[in-house]
């Protein structure tokens, strides 16, 4: 018989885990736009080697998401919506898609961790699966945001 944690079963157990956390849980989001890509990042960040991620800011402008802040904590889901990691965001940078700097394609730990590879994933990545409108344009404003590993929960079997 499988077992899986809810978000909120998860946060109980993190909130165990890790003292001072708030009462409410923090949002819960996968990496990615497909199941495959939220398991395949998710691994990354469970191995210790994605440590930071980089989002649109015109998908938040079309969505009117809020941008993270510091000291934000993030509910990683895998590609079944199941939570298994605690991340709180260390750093966020606003920076031109074409000035992106390689120690961030390297922190993003995709592919060869360089940012030749980090430029071809994430422009093919916008053009297909962007919010907004807008999709790609090389000088576009990347939220580039560090990330720290706070809290792994139970493998669902």
């Amino acid at each position: 018989m499988s077992t899986t944690l809810t978000v909120d079963e998860f946060w109980r157990e993190c909130r165990a885990a890790i003292q001072g956390l708030p009462e409410a849980a923090p949002d819960a989001w996968a990496f990615g736009a497909t199941p495959g890509h939220a398991d395949g990042l998710l691994d990354l960040v469970l191995a210790g080697t994605k440590t930071a991620t980089a989002s649109s800011l015109w998908d938040y402008e079309h969505t009117g998401d809020p941008l993270p802040e510091v000291g934000w904590l993030n509910i990683i889901l895998d590609g079944r919506g199941v939570p298994r990691a605690l991340l709180e965001t260390t750093a966020i940078d606003l920076i031109p898609f074409d000035e992106v700097p390689e120690s961030h394609a390297f922190a993003e730990g995709e592919g060869d961790r360089s940012l030749s590879h980090w430029r071809t994933v994430h422009e093919r990545y916008w053009r297909e699966h962007s919010e907004s409108p807008k999709g790609f344009a090389p000088h576009m404003l990347v939220v580039c945001e560090q990330l720290r590993l706070l809290h792994i929960g139970a493998r669902s079997a």
